[in-house]
Protein backbone atom coordinates (compact mmCIF):
# COMPACT_ATOMS: atom_id res chain seq x y z
CA UNK A 1 0.00 0.00 0.00
CA UNK A 2 1.21 3.06 -0.55
CA UNK A 3 2.02 6.30 1.47
CA UNK A 4 -0.64 8.20 -0.42
CA UNK A 5 -3.15 5.21 0.36
CA UNK A 6 -2.24 5.17 4.00
CA UNK A 7 -3.14 8.79 4.21
CA UNK A 8 -6.33 8.45 2.26
CA UNK A 9 -7.33 5.68 5.09
CA UNK A 10 -6.20 8.08 7.99
CA UNK A 11 -8.41 10.69 6.45
CA UNK A 12 -11.35 9.06 6.05
CA UNK A 13 -11.27 7.44 9.44
CA UNK A 14 -10.64 10.83 10.58
CA UNK A 15 -13.79 12.54 9.22
CA UNK A 16 -15.80 9.23 10.32
CA UNK A 17 -14.82 9.24 13.94
CA UNK A 18 -15.29 13.42 13.50
CA UNK A 19 -18.57 12.73 12.19
CA UNK A 20 -19.70 10.27 14.79
CA UNK A 21 -18.84 12.74 17.41
CA UNK A 22 -20.90 15.61 15.77
CA UNK A 23 -23.69 12.99 15.52
CA UNK A 24 -23.02 12.53 19.42
CA UNK A 25 -22.90 15.41 20.28
CA UNK A 26 -26.22 16.19 18.57
CA UNK A 27 -28.17 13.33 20.09
CA UNK A 28 -30.47 13.72 22.99
CA UNK A 29 -29.67 11.77 26.20
CA UNK A 30 -31.69 9.02 27.23
CA UNK A 31 -34.30 9.84 29.59
CA UNK A 32 -34.19 8.95 33.25
CA UNK A 33 -35.25 5.81 34.36
CA UNK A 34 -38.87 5.59 36.23
CA UNK A 35 -37.72 4.16 39.33
CA UNK A 36 -36.93 6.19 42.26
CA UNK A 37 -37.80 10.05 42.49
CA UNK A 38 -35.20 12.56 40.76
CA UNK A 39 -34.20 15.80 40.89
CA UNK A 40 -36.47 17.39 37.85
CA UNK A 41 -37.81 20.33 36.68
CA UNK A 42 -41.14 21.48 34.64
CA UNK A 43 -42.67 24.23 33.92
CA UNK A 44 -45.87 24.99 31.84
CA UNK A 45 -49.18 26.26 32.96
CA UNK A 46 -51.42 24.35 35.59
CA UNK A 47 -55.08 25.40 36.73
CA UNK A 48 -56.92 23.94 39.99
CA UNK A 49 -61.06 23.93 40.80
CA UNK A 50 -61.71 22.99 44.09
CA UNK A 51 -65.85 21.61 44.35
CA UNK A 52 -66.52 21.63 48.15
CA UNK A 53 -70.48 21.40 48.74
CA UNK A 54 -70.13 23.30 51.77
CA UNK A 55 -67.95 26.14 50.34
CA UNK A 56 -67.35 28.12 47.76
CA UNK A 57 -65.83 27.10 44.98
CA UNK A 58 -62.63 27.38 44.47
CA UNK A 59 -60.32 27.62 41.50
CA UNK A 60 -57.12 29.41 39.77
CA UNK A 61 -55.04 29.02 36.96
CA UNK A 62 -51.65 30.05 36.33
CA UNK A 63 -47.79 29.54 34.62
CA UNK A 64 -45.66 27.69 36.41
CA UNK A 65 -41.89 26.16 37.14
CA UNK A 66 -41.45 23.52 39.51
CA UNK A 67 -37.89 21.47 40.28
CA UNK A 68 -37.32 18.82 42.88
CA UNK A 69 -38.77 15.67 44.06
CA UNK A 70 -41.77 15.35 46.44
CA UNK A 71 -39.36 15.48 49.50
CA UNK A 72 -37.90 19.04 49.03
CA UNK A 73 -38.44 21.06 45.86
CA UNK A 74 -39.65 24.49 44.65
CA UNK A 75 -42.70 25.68 42.88
CA UNK A 76 -42.57 29.10 41.35
CA UNK A 77 -46.49 30.61 40.30
CA UNK A 78 -46.59 33.57 37.91
CA UNK A 79 -49.38 35.52 37.20
CA UNK A 80 -50.42 36.31 33.34
CA UNK A 81 -47.93 38.76 32.95
CA UNK A 82 -45.40 36.67 34.15
CA UNK A 83 -44.84 38.37 37.68
CA UNK A 84 -44.08 36.01 40.38
CA UNK A 85 -47.02 35.99 42.81
CA UNK A 86 -46.19 32.83 44.88
CA UNK A 87 -42.83 30.84 45.77
CA UNK A 88 -43.56 27.30 47.58
CA UNK A 89 -40.57 25.60 48.68
CA UNK A 90 -40.13 22.67 51.21
CA UNK A 91 -37.39 19.58 52.69
CA UNK A 92 -37.67 17.16 54.90
CA UNK A 93 -39.60 18.49 57.99
CA UNK A 94 -40.82 21.71 56.56
CA UNK A 95 -42.26 23.82 53.75
CA UNK A 96 -42.96 27.78 53.41
CA UNK A 97 -45.30 29.33 50.83
CA UNK A 98 -44.70 33.10 50.51
CA UNK A 99 -46.94 35.40 48.52
CA UNK A 100 -45.78 38.84 48.00
CA UNK A 101 -44.50 40.11 52.10
CA UNK A 102 -46.78 36.90 53.37
CA UNK A 103 -44.96 33.72 54.49
CA UNK A 104 -46.83 30.92 55.78
CA UNK A 105 -45.00 28.04 57.27
CA UNK A 106 -45.65 24.37 57.99
CA UNK A 107 -44.01 21.08 59.33
CA UNK A 108 -45.79 19.18 56.46
CA UNK A 109 -46.21 20.07 52.39
CA UNK A 110 -49.04 18.46 52.17
CA UNK A 111 -50.79 20.45 55.14
CA UNK A 112 -50.01 23.65 54.35
CA UNK A 113 -51.00 22.66 50.51
CA UNK A 114 -54.12 21.36 52.25
CA UNK A 115 -54.84 24.47 54.04
CA UNK A 116 -53.90 26.95 51.12
CA UNK A 117 -56.16 25.08 47.96
CA UNK A 118 -58.86 23.70 49.98
CA UNK A 119 -58.07 19.84 48.67
CA UNK A 120 -55.16 17.71 49.53
CA UNK A 121 -52.91 16.59 46.39
CA UNK A 122 -51.35 13.74 45.94
CA UNK A 123 -47.28 14.67 45.63
CA UNK A 124 -45.93 11.43 45.35
CA UNK A 125 -48.34 10.57 42.53
CA UNK A 126 -47.85 14.06 40.83
CA UNK A 127 -44.19 13.42 40.83
CA UNK A 128 -45.05 10.34 38.94
CA UNK A 129 -47.24 12.11 36.42
CA UNK A 130 -44.98 14.74 35.71
CA UNK A 131 -42.54 12.13 34.35
CA UNK A 132 -45.28 10.11 32.58
CA UNK A 133 -46.41 7.24 35.03
CA UNK A 134 -49.62 6.26 35.78
CA UNK A 135 -49.32 6.44 39.82
CA UNK A 136 -52.41 5.74 41.57
CA UNK A 137 -53.38 7.75 44.47
CA UNK A 138 -56.13 6.80 46.53
CA UNK A 139 -59.36 9.34 45.66
CA UNK A 140 -57.80 10.64 42.28
CA UNK A 141 -58.39 9.43 38.91
CA UNK A 142 -55.34 10.51 36.30
CA UNK A 143 -55.65 10.72 32.60
CA UNK A 144 -52.07 10.46 30.46
CA UNK A 145 -53.72 9.85 27.47
CA UNK A 146 -52.62 13.42 25.82
CA UNK A 147 -49.23 13.05 28.01
CA UNK A 148 -46.74 13.28 24.35
CA UNK A 149 -48.86 16.46 23.94
CA UNK A 150 -47.46 18.07 27.69
CA UNK A 151 -51.56 17.69 29.13
CA UNK A 152 -52.06 16.07 32.48
CA UNK A 153 -55.72 15.99 34.22
CA UNK A 154 -55.98 14.72 37.17
CA UNK A 155 -59.69 14.61 39.16
CA UNK A 156 -60.31 14.03 42.73
CA UNK A 157 -63.47 11.88 43.19
CA UNK A 158 -63.41 11.16 46.63
CA UNK A 159 -63.34 12.17 49.18
CA UNK A 160 -65.48 15.65 49.40
CA UNK A 161 -64.11 17.95 48.24
CA UNK A 162 -63.33 17.15 44.41
CA UNK A 163 -61.29 18.41 42.53
CA UNK A 164 -59.70 18.93 38.74
CA UNK A 165 -55.91 19.50 38.09
CA UNK A 166 -54.91 20.03 34.67
CA UNK A 167 -51.25 20.48 33.23
CA UNK A 168 -49.91 22.06 30.57
CA UNK A 169 -45.97 21.16 30.22
CA UNK A 170 -43.88 23.33 28.46
CA UNK A 171 -41.52 21.04 25.90
CA UNK A 172 -37.96 21.50 27.59
CA UNK A 173 -35.55 23.72 25.91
Amino acid sequence: MSVLSHTLAGRARMLALGAMLVLAGCSTPPPPAASGPQQQAWAGRMGLQVHDPLAPERSFSASFHLQGTPDNGRLDIFNPLGSQIAKLEWQPGGASLQQGDRITESTSLQELLERSLGTPLPLEALFGWLRGLQTSAPGWQVDLSRYAQGRITAQRLSPPPTATLQLLLQAPE
